[in-house]
């Protein structure tokens, strides 16, 4: 069931969402500070177990294509490919801080463009890179083309009931099941967003980081109540 407005959730959550938003973006430029675990690397967030990331990486996407998605799961170097992929959709767990849980469910645009960006920025992490560092790396990489901007719809589904995201304070906390469009330079006037002038959203959808290369269109969405995806088995081959 949709949710209502995003008015019907409150300023403080609107706030906090766009804030968590804002904040992902700005540390990995794509919304994707993906983290390592207990190696060598400090403040990383802890390895799941494998079946249980599986499932809750697949618990971002719509029904209608669990399924088929390819999967990824986090180790001590980076993210690994558990399961490939049959409808070009992504599903993986990224960590905005090693206390946060993200799933995350791409498009074949989200995994062509965006997937990329989190798989390297984990891997950065994991050898112990900084901020400075990661995003230092990550400019550059689109300046080269190595990363590259969206051409099409780039979709990631944050369906999962089980987000976990920082709010203003830094604090994690539950979040709704929403969806994200990457509309680079999108601004919020042109999407006719109702910003208050506490900044904070009050529509039923707005633009985190407006007008700049890593713009999102944020669409909060009700409880996602479909059937279970699929088995952490199913098809999930490869080594964890």
């Amino acid at each position: 069931m949709m949710v209502k407005p995003m008015q019907h959730l409150g300023k403080r959550a609107a706030g906090i969402c766009l804030f968590w938003l804002v904040l992902a973006l700005q540390l990995a430029v794509s919304g994707a500070i993906a983290a390592q675990s207990s190696g060598p690397v400090a403040n990383q967030p802890p390895l799941m177990d494998r079946q249980k990331e599986i499932t809750l990486a697949l618990s971002a996407c719509p029904t209608s294509v669990a399924g088929k998605a390819a999967v990824y799961i986090l180790q001590l170097s980076g993210y690994v490919k558990v399961r490939e992929g049959q409808n070009g959709f992504t599903a993986i767990v990224q960590h905005l801080l090693p206390t946060s849980v993200e799933p995350l469910c791409m498009n074949a645009e989200g995994t062509r463009t965006h997937l990329p960006q989190v798989l390297k920025v984990a891997e950065l992490r994991a050898q112990g890179k900084n901020f400075e560092e990661i995003k230092r790396f990550v400019d550059d990489a689109f300046v080269k083309g190595i990363f590259q901007l969206p051409s099409r719809t780039s979709v990631d589904y944050m369906l999962s009931t089980e987000n976990v995201v920082p709010n203003d304070k830094g604090v994690v906390q539950p979040f709704p099941p929403h969806v994200m469009f990457y509309v680079p330079y999108v601004t919020n006037a042109e999407l006719g967003a109702d910003i208050g002038p506490d900044g904070n959203p009050t529509g039923a959808a707005f633009v985190a980081r407006e007008g700049t290369r890593d713009a999102t269109i944020i669409i909060p969405v009700g409880t996602h109540t479909g059937p279970a995806h699929v088995s952490a088995d199913s098809g999930a081959g490869g080594s964890p």
